[in-house]
């Protein structure tokens, strides 16, 4: 185990910003996990677990142990012919499992496609898209404890999933690494195609032709047209979370903007449209130094040669008060801050 010290995570975040880890691993077996986590205790350092870094902005250096999760494997636990059960290793990488599960025949998370990122880090902010979120198919999460290094298993029910919302970003952040995650799939379609985006996308197509690949398809087509890819243009993709509001307050708003999107919930609130709240206010494309909104989807921030995680802070503050000022409600932002 080679434990680096006052690493660079410039490569290490898909917003390309500036910053040190104190103590760096990438951990590639659970055996590796265990003797990084006693060297943490033995340091006195917490430790923050890192993927593909594409929902993190560091706003300065990390004064932790930071683990690069490189455990990898898909597990078959069951199967029959209505559903599938895998055991997903944390350092999987999102997109390719999708892309795998659709060509054993296992369905459900072509919806989810293209969302960047690794399995282990899906469950924290419940990965959502197009009308579908990972919470209907987690089975279970399997974690360690950092504190004792003992190993925890929480069922589906037990994560305390919401709108990008979980346990672990609650009472267990900060507190476990999550190792694996069971997933339920099923065997025979059951697709999700009434997001309007999705639909219109798939509109010209007969009924017969719109399969599982056929909705991947559209929602890789949708995403590479609207989105920009961290590989050329640095970013942690949305930005901002689509804030979930009272209806009364949302018919106040109906009134007041025509044209603002609404999505009702099954709690009886609604969801709004961030990208169109921030479009509204005039945000769309505009820069502040480095850094800006992109052109063609509201909800991105982008790095356009900056360097400084807190001049990227400071232009969502920016955006977020335009926000608040014009429509009263408080954005919150999607990725997680480390090193402020």
């Amino acid at each position: 185990m080679r434990v680096l010290t006052e690493e660079p995570l410039l490569r290490y975040n898909t917003l390309a910003l500036q910053g040190r880890a104190r103590a760096f691993l990438q951990v590639r077996a659970a055996a590796e996990l265990e003797r990084a986590l006693a060297w943490a205790r033995r340091q006195q350092l917490p430790v923050i677990p890192l993927g593909e870094g594409s929902n993190v902005v560091l706003a300065g250096d990390i004064e932790a142990l930071v683990l690069r999760m490189a455990i990898t494997g898909i597990e078959l636990l069951e199967e029959d012919d209505k559903q599938a059960s895998l055991r997903v290793a944390a350092g999987e990488v999102w997109h390719p499992l999708v892309e795998w599960t659709l060509r054993r025949g296992y369905y459900g998370l072509e919806n989810l496609a293209l969302i960047p990122g690794t399995v282990g880090a899906a469950p924290v902010q419940n990965i959502g898209a197009y009308g579908v979120e990972l919470a209907s198919f987690v089975r279970a999460v399997h974690c360690v404890d950092i504190a004792s290094g003992r190993e925890h298993t929480l069922a589906g029910a037990a994560c305390e999933f919401g709108y990008r919302d979980s346990i672990f970003k609650r009472s267990l952040r900060d507190q476990v690494i999550i190792t694996a995650v069971d997933l339920q799939l099923q065997r025979k379609p059951a697709l999700q195609v009434n997001y309007p985006a999705l639909a219109a996308a798939l509109a010209q197509q007969p009924a017969a032709a719109i399969t599982p690949q056929a909705v991947f398809d559209a929602v890789v087509g949708i995403r590479r047209s609207k989105l920009p890819d961290p590989a050329r243009i640095p970013n942690a993709g949305s930005f901002f979370k689509n804030p979930v509001v009272a209806a009364a307050l949302a018919a106040e708003l109906a009134a007041r903007f025509p044209g603002l999107p609404q999505y009702p919930q099954a709690d009886g609130q609604v969801k709004l449209a961030a990208a169109w709240l921030i479009e509204y206010c005039g945000w769309k494309g505009r820069c502040r130094g480095g850094f800006g909104v992109h052109p063609e989807h509201a909800l991105v921030l982008v790095n356009r040669g900056g360097s400084s995680g807190a001049d990227l802070l400071a232009l969502a503050a920016e955006v977020a008060a335009s926000v608040c000022d014009n429509f009263g409600i408080a954005l919150e932002i999607e990725p997680r801050v480390y090193g402020a």
